[in-house]
C-alpha cells in the first residue's frame, strides 16, 4: 500500500484525469450554451462614428441581437444596410424616425420634425436646436424607413438622400439588428468556453508528464539488482 501512494507520477495522474473531465466539461458544455443561446443571433459591434452620440458614442462596444423586421417601431435605433449609393462602407447604426405611411418633413426654422402633421419630440437629440440640416418633406411608402442619426451635424441619413429614386427610405429588410443589453448569459458561456481549452490542455499535459515518470521509474527498477541476489553475487566467489 505505501509503495503504491509513493508510485512515481501517481499524484500528477490525478490531477492531470481531474482537469482533463473539467476542462472537456467546459468546453462541451460552454459550447452546448454558446449555441443554444446564440440562437437568438447575438453579435458585438464597436460604433464606429458619431452619428448616434449622445445615445452611443464612437467606440462603444455594442450588442445587437438578430431583428425580425416587420416588428421594428417607430424610435427604435437600428442597425441597417443601406444601398451603395450611401457609400457608408457597411451596416450603419441609425434611428427609425418613420415607417411605412407616415409624412415626415422639416423647414428651414422649424424647432422640430414635422411627423404627420405635428411637431416630433426627440429627447435623444446631441442638438435639440438642430432637428435637421436639409428641408424635406417625404411620405414613407409601405414597407419602407426613414432614418435617421442623434447627431443631426454629423450624420449620413435618409434625409440627406431625399433626391434618390425612394425618397431616402430604405427596405424594412434593411434592418440587421436592434441593440440590446450586453447578453450576460452567452458571455458567461463563452468565458467557460475559452476557460476549458486550458483547462484541458494543462490536465493532458500532466497526463503525459505522470507516463513519462512512470516509464523513467520502471526503467529505473528494470536496472536495479533483486536485493538477495546481489548478496549471493557478493559472496560467490568466497567459496
Amino acid at each position: 500500500m505505501g509503495r503504491d501512494r509513493r508510485r512515481p507520477g501517481r499524484r500528477r495522474g490525478i490531477w492531470a484525469l481531474v482537469l482533463v473531465v473539467l476542462g472537456s466539461v467546459f468546453l462541451v458544455g460552454g459550447t452546448v450554451l454558446v449555441v443554444v443561446l446564440g440562437g437568438d443571433g447575438y453579435s458585438k459591434r464597436s460604433i464606429s462614428s458619431e452619428s448616434m452620440a449622445p445615445t452611443y458614442d464612437r467606440g462603444d462596444q455594442v450588442w445587437f441581437a438578430q431583428a425580425v423586421p416587420t416588428q421594428v417601431r417607430r424610435g427604435d435605433p437600428v442597425l441597417v444596410t443601406p444601398p451603395p449609393a450611401w457609400e457608408t462602407g457597411g451596416d450603419v447604426l441609425k434611428r427609425i424616425i418613420a415607417v411605412g405611411g407616415d409624412r415626415i418633413s422639416w423647414s428651414a426654422g422649424d424647432a422640430a420634425l414635422k411627423l404627420n402633421g405635428k411637431p416630433l419630440t426627440e429627447p435623444y437629440l446631441k442638438h435639440p436646436a438642430v432637428p435637421a440640416v436639409a428641408p424635406f418633406d417625404v411620405t414613407v411608402p409601405e414597407g419602407r424607413i426613414f432614418v435617421m442619426g442623434d447627431n443631426r451635424t454629423n450624420t449620413f441619413d435618409s434625409h440627406l438622400r431625399t433626391g434618390d429614386g425612394n425618397h431616402g427610405t430604405l427596405p424594412v429588410s434593411a434592418v440587421q439588428g436592434v441593440p440590446v443589453a450586453t447578453p450576460t448569459a452567452l458571455v458567461a458561456a463563452a468565458t467557460v468556453c475559452v476557460l476549458g481549452l486550458p483547462v484541458f490542455l494543462t490536465g493532458g499535459g500532466l497526463g503525459v508528464g505522470a507516463l513519462v515518470a512512470r516509464r523513467r521509474a520502471a526503467k529505473a527498477a528494470q536496472g536495479t539488482p533483486v536485493a538477495g541476489h546481489a548478496a549471493w553475487a557478493h559472496q560467490a566467489p568466497g567459496h
